[in-house]
């Protein structure tokens, strides 16, 4: 094999969870994972043989955290194919895994973004879904003065934003969920074809653990494969035995870095595991306030001075219980 393959590009580091997650984001931008994501949850792809995805239809080699979200009215447009936005405005937002892939069956290219939250919360503030919206929308706009100019927006080309979430809510564990623009009639039946408006669409995999419902498929696979606790030899058994993911022997020896790597990502998990505790027990303070008090969840997070920033947060974690 000519050199390392994107698998292996820059995963030679320290043992820590910045190290881990990505290595999580070198792993998943291999084609042969790539293509099972696109099988199980784009519907483009969905009567594809998995091979065929890889071989055919992903174009070129996925990027791994290199590019800017469009830049401001005025700003440099960066050609080609980037992983990053740079907006003066709004600063830098870094994309995890960005590629290019054509549809089965015709020369239409949609761009694809695959971020991987393995190590954050799953509400950092704000909720994912919007965050997830707002990149495809970034990539859409960007689109002009690359597949478009002028008013020819018939060119623009669809985006997908998948969202990989390793440590995501009960309530959300083991399933795939996707947003996207649907035609709604409010008077009459005036259809128009969907192509003109199916232009974006948010996918989030949230994955679980064998002892939850739906423990097959893609999230089977994605939970083997970014699991820390799973060893490197179970690894490779299940990945070639179930999922026929021929491991090479430098996507070998990187999986390998990626289990090395998993000291760290336990030990900010005892951390993690602390502050969910304090989380539950704001919410339990929240709950008793309002009950006791005869107090608004607003007027109770004010006596608890819990910060604006994280108020969503709660209020997100209330609506669900």
């Amino acid at each position: 094999m000519d050199g390392e393959t994107t698998i292996a590009q820059g995963l030679h580091v320290t043992d820590d969870s910045a190290g881990y997650d990505a290595a999580c984001k070198r792993v998943l931008s291999e084609k042969a994972i790539l293509a099972r994501i696109m099988k199980s949850c784009l519907e483009e792809y969905k009567d594809c043989d998995v091979n065929d995805i890889a071989v055919k239809y992903i174009e070129g080699q996925p990027q791994v955290s290199a590019v800017p979200v469009l830049p401001d009215e005025g700003g440099t447009v960066i050609s080609g194919m980037d992983t990053e936005d740079k907006s003066v405005r709004e600063g830098t937002v870094t994309y995890d895994i960005r590629f290019r892939a054509i549809v089965p069956g015709s020369e239409e290219r949609i761009t694809l973004i695959i971020n991987v939250e393995a190590q954050n919360d799953f509400y950092p503030g704000y909720p994912l879904i919007k965050r997830g919206i707002y990149y495809c929308c970034r990539l859409i706009s960007s689109q002009y003065g690359r597949e478009f100019t002028g008013p020819h927006y018939e060119k623009i080309k669809k985006v997908y934003s998948i969202w990989i979430c390793m440590k995501p809510p009960q309530y959300r564990e083991n399933t795939i969920t996707r947003y996207r623009l649907v035609e709604e009639h409010l008077v009459g039946e005036g259809k128009e074809p969907v192509r003109n408006y199916d232009l974006l669409s948010i996918i989030m995999l949230c994955l679980g653990g064998p002892d939850g419902a739906n423990y097959d498929g893609v999230l089977r696979m994605l939970d083997v494969l970014l699991s820390n606790e799973t060893s490197e030899a179970e690894k490779r058994k299940i990945l070639q035995d179930d999922y026929d993911i021929q491991m090479t022997q430098t996507m070998e020896r990187e999986v390998s870095v990626m289990c090395n790597l998993s000291k760290g990502v336990r030990e900010k998990g005892v951390a993690e595991g602390m502050a969910k505790g304090m989380t539950n027990g704001i919410l339990a303070s929240i709950k008793n306030l309002v009950k006791n008090m005869g107090v608004s969840v607003e007027q109770a997070m004010s006596v608890l001075e819990i910060p604006e920033a994280e108020r969503q947060k709660y209020m997100d974690l209330l609506e669900r219980q």
